[in-house]
């Protein structure tokens, strides 16, 4: 009973973590951040306080060229 849930778990963070992969991946960041998302109770929430408090690469680079 307990590995059918950990399997329903483990199903539920792939649909989060492929999405949030894509998001670090376009912000800038490793894609691998998007793994945080696995950590048990408060690791959502760790991503996304991650990409709302960090300066994103990509944004720093298109602003450097204005005048």
């Amino acid at each position: 009973m307990m590995f059918e849930e950990f399997v329903q778990v483990f199903i539920i963070g792939l649909l989060i973590f492929l999405p949030v992969s894509l998001i670090y991946k376009k912000a800038g960041f490793h894609p691998a951040w998007a793994a945080l998302v696995f950590l048990p109770g408060f690791g959502l929430l760790v991503v996304f306080m991650h990409l709302a408090l960090m300066p994103w690469p990509n944004l720093r680079d298109k602003t450097e060229h204005l005048p």
